[in-house]
């Protein structure tokens, strides 16, 4: 589209539509010290200098390309296909936004359906959503479902559900009649079954859980959602896509919904988004399920074609009546984790999944064997685990930041109780050595 100015006659135009003579008119109850502010602009550049400018500012910045990366904790080191960049950067799909116009938008809607049906794969579950913002925006929505589908006021979540997403739900549900109601922790960073028990009643919509939790531990959710389901209410279950690729599956959990952040399923780091969450859910939810749906039908021909379906969104019903109003998808995102899955298939995703288990599972025992730091060597863990250490992570970070290592993430920020804790990540992208260059060098700190 080309940008097309106005002429002197169309601002003349406008101006007597509005009554005035001039714009200085338009403008004349504005301070006069506010209509030609000094802007501190330094003098225009060359592209030369340009591009010299703006490599100098991207060299001050730390990337996992070029450090020796252990940070987890929602946001994971994956290696990534070249294949999935060259699909994302199609002009088709690059520059679009919502295909409201299904005839003219049946490539994006066809790789929207395409995620949809690879999610219901991976998690076990029948439906997928056409995604979220991130992974704890789809959590909060699916508190939402369960509070409107049960017509009930409270949700209680696991205190080993992360940080951030339970602190997005309580934003969300701020100004409500709905209350959140946590359960707490065992010794072994678990959820306390006594504790999740005693606070169920007839007013519980839902129960949140998350495995691998926060703090990368396997949880035992066996029998919960008949539990649930015996009292009315939803289980909901976040956790890690590719973990899903060798270890139970939400749907063979009995999940209602599952949720999380879909960003380890091609998708890189790049400054903490955008990202990808994801949303799956059972056919009885279909109706409730917030966001875009994409659908398989015929056309006008008797060929197949795409098409958005069961759109309850505040622009296409009553306000009141929308399933969310705060659901716009991440098709480009969408589109990677597609291209990502569909590249890998089944025997990779569980190879990659195998592979983070291996990683993280050697790194665990080579830190246990550490004087200094404590190491539980028996939960079952997925590709991060909890790091207890004699001396204040901030010293340890310190230095090991020096030497262009980032050792793992507080966990004291998020639970004070926890004293000179770490979280330590571990995927597919780390090698035996260098592996071992880590424990040598934190052997020293």
């Amino acid at each position: 589209m080309h940008y097309q100015p106005l002429s002197t006659e169309d601002k003349q135009a406008v101006l007597d539509g509005i009554g005035v003579a001039d714009i200085n008119e338009l403008l004349k109850g504005v301070p006069s010290s506010l209509r030609h502010p000094k802007i501190n602009i330094p003098p225009a550049l060359s592209e030369l200098e340009v591009q010299r400018l703006l490599r100098e500012l991207g060299s001050m910045n730390q990337c996992v390309g070029s450090s020796l990366s252990f940070l987890g904790a929602g946001s994971y080191e994956h290696f990534v296909p070249a294949a999935v960049a060259e699909v994302t950067r199609r002009n088709e799909f690059y520059t679009a936004y919502t295909p409201y116009q299904a005839e003219a938008s049946q490539g994006t809607l066809q790789s929207i359906y395409e995620y949809q049906s690879l999610m219901t794969e991976l998690t076990g579950l029948d439906i997928s959503n056409a995604s979220h913002y991130d992974g704890a925006t789809s959590m909060a929505e699916a508190a939402l479902l369960a509070l409107r589908h049960t017509d009930r006021t409270r949700v209680l979540v696991s205190e080993a559900v992360h940080p951030h997403y339970r602190e997005v739900l309580k934003t969300y549900l701020r100004g409500t009649p709905y209350e959140v109601e946590e359960f707490g922790l065992n010794a072994d960073r678990t959820f306390n079954v006594d504790d999740f028990k005693s606070k169920l009643n007839d007013q519980v919509a839902g129960a949140i859980f998350q495995s691998p939790n926060f703090f990368g531990v396997l949880e035992d959710l066996e029998g919960l959602s008949d539990k649930l389901h015996g009292l009315g209410a939803l289980m909901i279950l976040v956790g890690h896509p590719l973990a899903y690729g060798a270890l139970t599956c939400p749907g063979e959990w009995g999940a209602d919904v599952a949720v999380g952040e879909g960003q380890p399923l091609g998708i890189g780091l790049q400054y903490g988004g955008p990202y990808l969450g994801y949303f799956a859910a059972t056919r009885s939810l279909m109706r409730r399920i917030p966001g875009r749906l994409c659908g398989m039908t015929q056309d006008s021909e008797g060929r197949r074609a795409f098409t958005l379906t069961i759109q309850a969104r505040e622009q296409h019903i009553r306000r009141e009546r929308a399933t969310s109003n705060i659901c716009t998808n991440q098709a480009l995102c969408a589109l990677a984790a597609c291209a990502y899955m569909t590249l890998l298939g089944k025997e990779g995703i569980r190879e990659v999944s195998e592979i983070n288990m291996d990683r993280a599972y050697y790194l665990r025992s080579r830190i246990g064997k550490l004087t200094g730091f404590e190491v539980d060597m028996k939960t079952p863990i997925f590709n991060e685990f909890v790091v207890k250490s004699a001396k204040p992570f901030s010293r340890i970070q310190e230095k090991l930041v020096k030497k262009n290592i980032f050792p793992g993430v507080e966990i004291t920020q998020f639970y004070p109780k926890f004293k000179n804790e770490f979280l330590v990540c571990a995927t597919e992208t780390k090698t035996r050595e260098q592996m071992d260059a880590f424990v040598e060098k934190l052997a020293k700190c």
